[in-house]
């Protein structure tokens, strides 16, 4: 279910694995349809657009409804949209939030206490419109009742970790080898690689001190309390940081609150006085 300036990429990750899939087995195995309440032609964000059919209601029971947005979903609104998804999960589909998918399930109520993930540079947007709405910055999540997906390329990983789940791994290698796409992520894998996200190859401690300050961006903790607190002194969270990150305690906080505030720019309608406060 897509509504305009969707992302075409995302849109594509979710449908190439079935694709293959179904090329690469005896009969077909899936089936799909795109569907708007906007109009037979739905544009995209790169300026392409996509023939949609009308929302119809049906019996999904056994289907998964992806509902796909991108920019401007956070002030998208439409009643008729809402209900519809409502209706879907009483009659027993399953619904997936894709990259800001997050907002059209959220405005039609249906994001309970589960976390869910969503792209990594609007989920602070996200969060300061629904606080209570917990969000996990991961690739995708299979927790029910709300699955979920943060767009870019982790839609391939989703689809074929659904697909290892009714058809077995074998086939969803093989899709993958078509693809040209291994490793397969599994849902925990984190988005990024730069400013202290994906910290595996990290020292225990400096993970835990990173953890620490991007958990404490509005009021941020002084390098003592931080190393009070791993029960380490601060000459050895110093000598961490800068052979991990190449930079102190505080400069990497520093980072970590720009990053923030640039994010908040972008995805909110917050004034720069707002945010710098």
């Amino acid at each position: 279910v897509l509504v305009p300036r969707f992302n075409m990429a995302t849109l594509i990750t979710l449908i190439e694995p079935l694709r293959v899939a179904n090329y690469l087995a005896p009969e077909p195995l899936y089936q799909w349809e795109i569907l708007s309440p906007d109009g037979p032609e739905i544009p995209a964000s790169n300026g392409l657009s996509i023939t949609a059919q009308p929302l119809t209601d049906r019996n999904r029971r056994g289907e998964i409804v992806f509902a796909l947005a991108s920019w401007g979903a956070e002030d998208y609104a439409n009643r008729d949209l809402a209900g519809w998804l409502r209706r879907q999960a009483r009659d027993g589909a399953r619904l997936c939030a894709v990259e800001l998918g997050c907002y059209l399930l959220a405005k039609a109520g249906l994001l309970t206490g589960t976390p869910i993930a969503t792209h990594w540079s609007w989920a602070p947007g996200f969060q300061e419109r629904y606080p209570d709405i917990p969000l996990a910055e991961q690739l995708y999540t299979l927790d029910e009742p709300i699955l979920s997906c943060a767009g870019g390329t982790a839609g391939v990983d989703m689809m074929l970790t659904l697909m290892a789940q009714r058809h077995g791994e074998g086939l969803a290698g093989e899709v993958a080898d078509q693809m040209l796409y291994q490793p397969i992520r599994p849902p925990v894998a984190p988005q990024r690689r730069t400013l202290g996200q994906g910290t595996d190859q990290f020292a225990p401690i400096l993970r835990q001190a990173i953890a620490l300050i991007e958990a404490n961006i509005a009021e941020p903790l002084m390098v003592p309390e931080i190393a009070d607190r791993l029960g380490v002194s601060q000459r050895q969270l110093e000598r961490q940081f800068h052979r991990g990150l190449g930079c102190s305690v505080v400069q990497f906080g520093t980072l970590v609150r720009l990053q923030h505030a640039r994010v908040l720019l972008i995805a909110t309608k917050l004034s720069v006085r707002e945010i710098a406060t």
